[in-house]
């Protein structure tokens, strides 16, 4: 047993005592608890430092015209439907207008789907191009203590469904689960092609026995290393807590304020945090202008702990609850960021043949209270109903797609790989089954089919499959069957798992032969946790609610 793992295990044990106090003494001692835990656990955070970002020529000395497309992968975290005016309406009417100029002057997917409805195993998925529990990425990791605190501190009397622990051997830490070295990133396969690649940001694959970032690919990686957006007392940043959420209670006492260099010492960013990663994207857009490059771009925001930078939410002051305000600010800071990165792009003469994608990594959460996130679609991340994996997908290059494209079809995350992959001229690899294609095609109607005739998710008790414009949604520990054909109803209001017999018995066949395909988690679920498919956390459950039950 290596010291991580002792070190999980140990907090698991002690803060579930901790968790079970705090019925007498209170929440505010377990979490005192978790945070003097946590800094023990990372260490002395250093102050900010300068990152010297490589540079250089084009290998094959081309100019521009002859290079193959640099690549921009934008990732936003936990990003609502509706959180984005391309797509919705947007968080108080808070337009978006830069990340909407990606789908005005390229392609907007109206049925984008993200590989799944939690971050982690939808990473696995855009980096590698396939499902990522073909190899058992199945549950996102989390930090020591989350999965046994969160249950035991109920935050809401009102909750009608309990959770499910599980007692299962764990035998990896947290920086263990990861997507293997054994598959080839996106990265990996771009630097045959003679791309300089960067990461910035989430990464959540994984951070030792070659798992991190710059061990998959990734010729310069600054890691998000924990996951404030600046310190929590400071005057630059509003904070709005979520007493209803046991997630939020955790994320702040556990999160630090601190990135990574290359697997270096630990060390604070500069600024806001949102600003911080886009300030240094242009950097490494400055400093790789001569060459082809390739740029992961992934956002922390809006993801909780909810911290608007001050001046963002001063400038809302239409939006009159506070949480919703602060949320929307993360969203303007989110914004503006992909603003100046496209403008970067423009200063350096690159953005005609820079590809520039953009989505979410999951739907909005429903634990931060605000009902209308992923608008029109039901659920919420983590759950497999449309809210919680239809994303806003974007896809802008100038040199070959046309500006107000518009593709209905299916698309799935794991495509992004092979549409890069393609437009970087780099063959898909040939020795195992690789799930995404090229969506260029597609998007100039040149393909002569449909992307995808079939898509599948599974999170453990929560199992979806999309056949020909019917899903299927199991929650396999209520015995929870959904029916929807999707394209007379999109929104999934009328279930026909009892009206169409043959259909559901065919779409159950589907998805078990898909199942048979997947290998085995390669950690074992730690909960699973009852999801309210049609109310935000804030709100108390109902006898007649729809419920789901999400294992992680």
């Amino acid at each position: 047993m290596n010291r991580f793992f002792k070190f999980g295990a140990i907090t698991v044990i002690v803060l579930g005592g901790v968790a079970a106090l705090a019925w007498s003494f209170r929440v505010p001692i377990a979490l005192e608890f978790v945070s003097i835990m946590m800094e023990r656990r990372t260490g002395p955070i250093a102050q900010t430092r300068e990152i010297d970002w490589s540079s250089g020529a084009d290998p094959q000395n081309r100019p521009i015209e002859q290079r193959p497309p640099n690549i921009v992968l934008i990732l936003a975290d936990d990003l609502g439907f509706n959180d984005v005016t391309a797509t919705g309406e947007g968080v108080g009417g808070m337009a978006t207008p830069y990340i909407d100029s990606i789908a005005q002057d390229g392609a907007l997917f109206t049925n984008g789907y993200a590989a799944n409805a939690t971050c982690a195993p939808s990473r696995a998925a855009l980096m590698s191009g396939r499902y990522a529990t073909r190899f058992g990425y199945e549950f996102t990791p989390t930090p020591p203590g989350m999965m046994a605190l969160a249950p035991m501190i109920p935050a809401d009397e009102n909750r009608m469904h309990d959770s499910v622990v599980h007692d299962a051997d764990d035998d990896l830490a947290f920086e263990e689960k990861g997507m293997p070295p054994e598959e080839i990133s996106i990265a990996e396969l771009l630097k045959q092609r003679d791309y300089h690649t960067v990461h910035i940001g989430k990464w959540h694959l994984g951070r030792s026995n070659g798992m991190a970032a710059y061990d998959q690919g990734f010729d310069e990686s600054l890691l998000m290393a924990s996951g404030l957006y600046d310190e929590e007392d400071s005057p630059n940043v509003v904070n709005a807590k979520q007493d209803f959420d046991p997630i939020d209670l955790f994320l702040w006492a556990a999160m630090q304020y601190s990135a990574q260099f290359n697997g270096g010492p630990l060390f604070k960013p500069r600024g806001y945090l949102t600003d911080y990663y886009t300030d240094e994207a242009i950097k490494v857009i400055e400093a790789n202008k001569d060459r082809p490059f390739f740029l992961y771009l992934a956002h922390w925001a809006p993801h909780t702990p909810l911290q608007a930078k001050k001046e963002d939410y001063d400038a809302l002051d239409h939006i009159a609850l506070h949480r919703e305000r602060v949320y929307a600010g993360m969203i303007r800071s989110l914004d503006r960021g992909v603003g100046r990165v496209l403008q970067a792009l423009k200063d350096q003469g690159l953005d005609d043949n820079t590809i520039v994608i953009f989505t979410s990594d999951n739907g909005g959460a429903g634990y931060i209270g605000l009902p209308d996130v992923n608008k029109p679609y039901r659920g919420w991340k983590i759950s497999l109903f449309e809210g919680g994996i239809h994303v806003p997908y974007f896809i802008k290059w100038p040199a070959r797609i046309p500006a107000g494209t518009v593709v209905n079809d299916p698309v799935h995350h794991f495509d992004v790989y092979a549409t890069i992959a393609a437009a970087a001229g780099a063959p898909l690899p040939g020795d195992r089954t690789m799930d995404g294609v090229d969506l260029v095609p597609h998007i100039l109607q040149t393909a002569g089919d449909v992307p995808h005739r079939k898509l599948f998710w599974r999170s453990g008790a929560s199992q979806s499959a999309l056949v020909d414009g019917w899903k299927l949604n199991v929650s396999e520990t209520n015995k929870g069957v959904w029916l929807y054909n999707l394209r007379e109803d999109p929104t999934e209001q009328n279930n026909l798992a009892q009206s169409h017999p043959e259909k559901l018995a065919e779409m159950q066949a589907e998805l078990k032969a898909w199942n048979d395909e997947q290998a085995e988690p390669r950690w074992p679920g730690q909960l699973t946790m009852p999801v309210n498919v049609d109310r935000d956390l804030s709100q108390p459950d109902q006898e007649d609610d729809d419920f789901i039950y999400w294992t992680n």
